[in-house]
């Protein structure tokens, strides 16, 4: 398998603890496969960036997914999945989630998640872009992260499940046989750890989120740097579909120079009926697709986008006047305060909204059970590409996507675990060989740190180059300027926390812009103004990156939309 030797550049582990398996995120998918572990007595840790309840789930507003009303079906879901994502789903995997789905929904409602109801005492089920059916369960009206994430969180505190909060994952461990051996990682603040440490485990769960803050204006929370993506790389993981980043069209805008985590306007909005609508009031997404508002979201967003160059603005409208105060004080809260602490009424005027960073469909490429190439090494939520999103995000599909497959992960390691004893420690001699190997190697050893101050720059270089709108053009010239970043090693920093995140962002970054290079079309939410037609003779295919011993990047495509199977990866020559 592949080894790279790279590493990010911090002090040696100053202290450790050993553990059967360590779960990397605090969000749906990484507490549903803590708990499930603990539940089949493996000793189980949850590392997390900020506090337990912080995850990137509790931003979700729409909610969850499942064939859970009456007529609705597995199958139907599975055909709106298929759809959505542009003829580069992976089918057994989009069946696997749509099947086990509604029973997974079901079990996480006995884990203690409530979501609303309706008059009969039935679970309240609204549809959003790209469904043809009323599938999607919501809680607290617009929070259904909020209430997801308080159950699971209350579920892990209740089994004392062991935690360590405030604490950045910097690499992977392995032990002599290349396979997993836990992970370093950096606790900030004080508590029972501090600075540089290791959790020793044969099994490693990276749940980490997305990769948003690559871009200037995203809905992800400044936690998103694509921690748990870079550390695949440089473990020498195999990363597919980076380059279908979901824009979400209804963002409320802020302004033009506005950057950071931008207030999300849900899409369950436009499936209660709101409209899309132009400066004078006109509804421009009639006609365009037969779902109309509630068409898949790389349509809505690349709609929006047209209207603005068409007529020169800077956003366009969401119109739910019609609503009435109490239906958006009832269903939307969230949305409404959010709106209204910006000056905005929605009772009384439509919402400014434009398209920004939301969701990453591609990531760490994992089978059905979560695994990666690397032995041991384990994927799911938005870090993982499972195959279920192809090049477009069903709405609503990623909360399912983390319970499933988690669910899944648990069930694997469990089995894999079978006979061995309570914990395997690893040796220290893992931890010590990984910090003081030999350096006889001019491309082994830590990668530079940036210094944090890069990071605008990224973002800047990415909204411009990467975002919305791609072409060969905007692409070289991100990659160029990306790649001075790189170079310029004036731009070294020490050891820390904003370092190693802005190191983090520019792996993520040259991935992402080398795979949207060379996919020479348009699918789904990867939009090539030179390139403006699907083309599925060359390119109904996956990109497969991985990162050389030597530090340049590896792309090559698929045979077909199949994903191969994770075996071991051939070794790269640098």
């Amino acid at each position: 398998m592949t080894s790279t030797g790279i590493r990010l550049d911090a002090p040696a582990a100053g202290w450790a603890i050993d553990a059967d398996v360590v779960v990397v995120g605090s969000g749906v998918a990484g507490l549903t496969a803590a708990l499930r572990c603990t539940a089949a007595g493996l000793a189980t840790v949850v590392v997390t960036k900020a506090r337990l309840d912080d995850g990137s789930t509790r931003w979700a507003q729409g909610g969850i997914a499942a064939a859970l009303g009456e007529g609705d079906t597995p199958e139907q879901h599975l055909d709106d999945t298929l759809v959505a994502g542009a003829g580069l789903c992976d089918e057994d995997a989009v069946r696997l989630l749509v099947t086990e789905g509604p029973d997974a929904v079901r079990r996480l409602i006995a884990t203690g998640a409530h979501f609303d109801t309706d008059e009969s005492g039935a679970i309240s089920l609204t549809r959003e872009g790209g469904h043809h059916r009323r599938r999607i369960a919501h809680a607290g009206g617009d929070a259904t992260g909020a209430e997801i994430s308080r159950a699971l969180v209350e579920a892990v505190r209740t089994r004392a499940v062991r935690t360590i909060e405030n604490a950045l994952v910097l690499d992977l461990l392995k032990d002599e046989d290349g396979r997993t051996a836990g992970i370093t990682l950096h606790v900030m603040g004080e508590g029972q750890h501090d600075g540089v440490g290791a959790v020793r485990a044969p099994a490693v769960v990276l749940a980490t989120g997305g990769m948003g803050q690559v871009f200037s204006a995203t809905t992800n929370p400044s936690v998103s740097t694509g921690d748990g993506v870079a550390l695949a790389l440089r473990a020498g993981a195999e990363i597919s579909d980076l380059e279908f980043v979901q824009f979400h069209p209804t963002v409320l805008f802020l302004g033009a120079d506005s950057e950071g985590q931008q207030p999300l306007v849900s899409e369950a909005v436009r499936g209660e009926g709101a409209h899309l609508v132009d400066a004078s009031g006109t509804r421009f997404m009639l006609g365009q697709h037969e779902l109309a508002e509630l068409a898949p979201r790389d349509i809505v967003a690349k709609a929006i986008t047209r209207q603005m160059q068409a007529r020169g603005a800077e956003h366009m409208y969401l119109d739910g006047r019609h609503f009435g105060a109490e239906m958006w004080a009832h269903r939307f809260p969230t949305i409404l305060a959010a709106c209204r602490s910006h000056g905005i009424d929605p009772v009384t005027e439509p919402i400014p909204v434009a398209p920004a960073a939301h969701y990453a469909s591609g990531g760490i490429r994992t089978d059905l059970r979560g695994r990666t190439t690397v032995p041991g090494l384990y994927a799911c939520g938005e870090v993982a590409c499972t195959g279920v999103h192809g090049a477009n995000r069903l709405a609503s599909n990623s909360l399912l996507e983390g319970l499933v497959f988690a669910e899944n992960i648990a069930a694997d390691i469990t089995k894999d675990q079978a006979g061995r004893p309570t914990t395997t420690p690893v040796p220290d001699k893992a931890i010590e060989a990984d910090h003081n190997e030999a350096e006889a190697d001019p491309h082994d050893g830590p990668v530079p740190l940036l210094d944090p101050a890069a990071r605008i720059q990224i973002q800047r270089i990415m909204t411009n180059g990467a975002g919305v709108l791609r072409s060969a053009e905007s692409l070289a010239g991100a990659a160029e300027r990306l790649e001075a970043i790189r170079a310029d090693e004036r731009k070294a920093a020490v050891p820390g926390v904003e370092a190693w995140e802005t190191t983090n962002l520019l792996l993520v970054a040259r991935v992402l812009v080398a795979a949207a290079a060379a996919r020479e079309e348009t699918r789904g939410c990867h939009w090539r103004e030179d390139r403006p037609d699907r083309d599925d003779a060359a390119w109904r295919r996956h990109l497969v990156v991985r990162i050389t011993p030597g530090r340049s990047l590896d792309i090559r495509p698929t045979t077909s939309a199949t994903f191969p199977p994770t075996v071991a990866a051939t070794p790269l020559e640098p």
